[in-house]
């Protein structure tokens, strides 16, 4: 069983888990609800490189590797912005959720 992750940073994995559904999204499945799971195998790398704060190229070459290596995607300018604006989306929430008070 897995350990389980203080509120704050559970509230960044879900809010990562969001943003590679709804909007990285690069095989257009966010509209389908069976696919809710398509980008599973990526959150917990993802998770980790935006939570421990890794370099933005870090995070899109990862994001831009995975759409264009793994999946076969075409277009890698294309690609490369959805995935550049996606880290500045990442790295938004984990500031947010950062500068947050903590909850009791």
């Amino acid at each position: 069983m897995g350990q389980k992750l203080p509120l704050d940073q559970m509230e960044l994995y879900r809010r990562v888990d969001e943003v590679l559904h709804y909007i990285w999204d690069p095989i257009g499945v966010a509209g389908t609800p069976e696919a809710r799971d398509e980008y599973y195998s990526y959150l917990p790398h993802v998770f980790s490189l935006v939570q421990s704060a890794a370099p933005r190229e870090e995070i899109t070459t990862f994001l831009l590797t995975t759409a264009s290596e793994d999946m076969g995607l075409i277009g890698r300018h294309q690609l490369r912005k959805r995935a550049e604006e996606v880290t500045e989306i990442l790295e938004r929430w984990r500031h947010v959720i950062a500068e947050r008070p903590p909850t009791a």
